[in-house]
C-alpha cells in the first residue's frame, strides 16, 4: 500500500499547481478562486531511488519496481471548516485518510492571484489551518472522553488510565498543541490510534516561494516567520519551477536545477522529509526477475519485512540473507557477494536497516 500524503492549505496558495507538478499531471484545477478543487485529486508517484538502478544492473533484472507515494490534493480549508464552513466536513474526512499532511503555505507575492484574506501573512495562514484541525480533534476527543470518564467510574485501572490519557491530550489540544508535538510513550500513541486524530499525523510545511528565492534559501528564516520550532519540517518549493521540470528530460532537469542553485527537486525533498517524519526506511530484493524497493518502519524486524512481500513469508519465517546494497553492487551481485562472505544470515530479532538487500527463507 502506498504512503499517502495530503496536500493541504488555504485556497489559492498553490496546492493544485504543486499537485500537478509533483504528479506530472494536469488533473487538478488551478484557478484564481476558492474551492476550484471540490473532490480530492489523487496521483501516485514513483519514489526516485538511484540505488534501484545500480542493483538492477548487477542483477540484470528483467523488471525494476520502485516504491510509491500517493499525493492527495485536498480542497482549500477556511475558518469554520470544523463546523462545516465552506466544504469543511468533507475536506477534513479526506485528511483523515492520509498518513501525513503536507501543509502548503504561500510565501510568494502575486497581485494577480487572490489571497483569501487579501493580505500575505504565512504565520496567520498556518494558524488558521492548524486551528481547524485542532478544533476538529477537540470535537472527536470530547465525545470519546465523556464515555471514557463514565467507564472509569467502574474503578478498573485500565479504564481509569485511558480516561486520564484522553484528558491530558484534550488539555493539550485546547492549549493549541498539535497531538504530534505532545510528549507520549509509544504505547500511548498506539492506544490513541483508533481516534484517528488529524493533529497526530506528521505535519510538513511546504513553503511555496518565488523562483528568485530558490538559490538562497534560509530555512531558519521560514521557521521564524511560521513560528515552527523544527526547521527540518520545512520544505521550500516553487510550484512554478516544479511545473516547468515536468517538461524536461532527466539531463535537462538536472541542468535547470543547477542553474537555480538546487541539488534536488522539490518532489525529492518532500519524499525525504516524509520518510524521515514517518520513520520509514527502504530495503530491496534483487535478482534476475526483478529488483524491487520495499518500505518498512524503522525498527521493524526481518519477519515484518518479509510480511511486506507476502503474509506467508512472515508466518513461516526461518532466516534472512542480508547484505548492504553498496557491497552487493561492488561485488557484482548475489553470487559474488556470497563468495566474498558479504552475505550474512539474520534471525527473527534482526532489525532491518535502510539499504539492506534481503532474501528470505521460510517454511510453508
Amino acid at each position: 500500500m502506498s504512503l499517502k500524503i495530503g496536500i493541504l492549505g488555504l485556497p489559492n496558495v498553490g496546492k493544485s499547481t504543486l499537485f500537478n507538478a509533483l504528479t506530472r499531471t494536469k488533473s487538478a484545477e488551478a484557478k484564481n478562486y476558492p474551492f476550484c478543487t471540490i473532490e480530492p485529486n489523487m496521483g501516485i508517484v514513483e519514489v526516485p531511488d538511484q540505488r534501484l538502478k545500480s542493483l538492477s544492473e548487477v542483477s540484470m533484472s528483467e523488471k525494476v519496481i520502485p516504491t510509491t507515494i500517493e499525493f492527495v490534493d485536498i480542497a482549500g480549508l477556511v475558518e469554520g471548516a470544523h463546523k462545516g464552513e465552506g466544504l469543511g466536513n468533507k475536506f477534513l474526512s479526506h485528511v483523515r485518510e492520509c498518513d501525513a499532511i503536507g501543509h502548503v503555505v504561500r510565501f510568494f507575492e502575486a497581485p494577480n492571484v487572490t489571497h483569501v484574506h487579501d493580505c500575505l501573512d504565512p504565520k496567520i495562514d498556518r494558524e488558521i489551518i492548524e486551528s481547524e484541525l485542532l478544533l476538529a480533534d477537540i470535537q472527536t476527543m470530547e465525545k470519546r472522553l465523556e464515555k471514557a470518564k463514565t467507564d472509569a467510574k467502574s474503578g478498573e485501572k485500565e479504564k481509569k488510565n485511558y480516561a486520564e490519557l484522553l484528558e491530558r491530550v484534550n488539555e493539550g489540544l485546547r492549549a493549541e498543541i498539535l497531538a504530534s508535538n505532545m510528549e507520549m510513550t509509544n504505547e500511548e500513541t498506539e492506544i490513541l490510534k483508533d481516534l484517528n486524530l488529524l493533529t497526530m499525523k506528521p505535519h510538513l510545511y511546504i513553503v511555496n516561494v518565488h523562483e528568485d528565492e530558490l538559490g538562497n534559501i534560509d530555512m531558519q528564516k521560514f521557521a521564524d516567520i511560521l513560528k515552527v520550532e523544527n526547521k527540518d519540517k520545512i520544505i521550500p518549493i516553487c510550484a512554478k519551477v516544479e511545473e516547468e521540470l515536468g517538461d524536461f528530460n532527466e539531463e535537462e532537469a538536472s541542468e535547470y536545477l543547477k542553474s537555480l542553485g538546487l541539488e534536488k527537486t522539490g518532489l525529492n525533498a518532500l519524499i525525504i522529509s516524509a520518510y524521515n517524519a514517518l520513520d520509514l526506511i527502504t530495503f530491496f530484493t534483487s535478482g534476475p526477475k526483478e529488483t524491487r524497493a520495499w518500505t518498512v518502519n524503522k525498527g521493524h524486524t526481518a519477519p515484518k519485512a518479509a510480511g511486506k512481500i507476502h503474509t506467508d513469508f512472515e508466518k513461516g519465517f526461518i532466516k534472512a540473507e542480508v547484505v548492504d546494497w553498496e557491497n552487493f553492487v561492488k561485488s557484482g551481485g548475489e553470487i559474488k557477494s556470497k563468495e566474498e562472505g558479504l552475505i550474512r544470515l539474520e534471525g527473527k530479532e534482526y532489525q532491518v536497516k535502510d539499504g539492506d538487500v534481503m532474501h528470505f527463507k521460510f517454511s510453508t
